[in-house]
């Protein structure tokens, strides 16, 4: 398990059955493991492929939660090694929420996270992640 920032945390499958006591709250990526939603925090799972590309509905779905959850509680973002679909996701979160770009957030979990590797073409993807979300928040209210 790896700290990002003061409330996001990168981990592996062992780290997502097992979560220390003082995270609130998993998301968990990997598409090829079942695990029971841990005890007493909040869980969530959105099944990525190992190695594969990530649709930006995916990433946009992960992104939400992130921001619904990770500026009030401590949060792990977990797969099944801790260095692909974890770390992206939490890429994606830092461009799509906290405005970082992305080379400077691919930086920093590099740097908090040896051995990450994000996912193919997720620059490309969160670029349409922040599309979706830029059109979203100019829908006008449904009656």
């Amino acid at each position: 398990m790896h700290h990002v920032t003061e409330s996001l945390l990168v981990g592996n499958l062992e780290d997502a059955r097992k979560p220390p006591s003082f995270v609130e709250g998993v998301l968990f990526v990997a598409a090829e493991h079942e695990i029971p939603p841990p005890d007493g925090i909040l869980f969530n799972k959105i099944p990525l492929i190992e190695f594969g590309q990530a649709t930006p509905q995916q990433v946009y779905e992960a992104v939400a939660w992130l921001e619904q959850h990770a500026l009030k509680k401590k949060i792990m973002v977990c797969c099944r090694a801790g260095m692909g679909r974890s770390v992206s996701m939490v890429i994606a979160y830092l461009c799509c929420v906290q405005g970082m770009e992305y080379s400077e957030a691919t930086q920093l979990l590099k740097a908090r996270r040896p051995g990450a590797m994000p996912l193919p073409n997720l620059d490309t993807t969160i670029q349409s992640v922040l599309e979706m979300r830029q059109a979203a928040s100019n829908d006008p209210p449904r009656a």
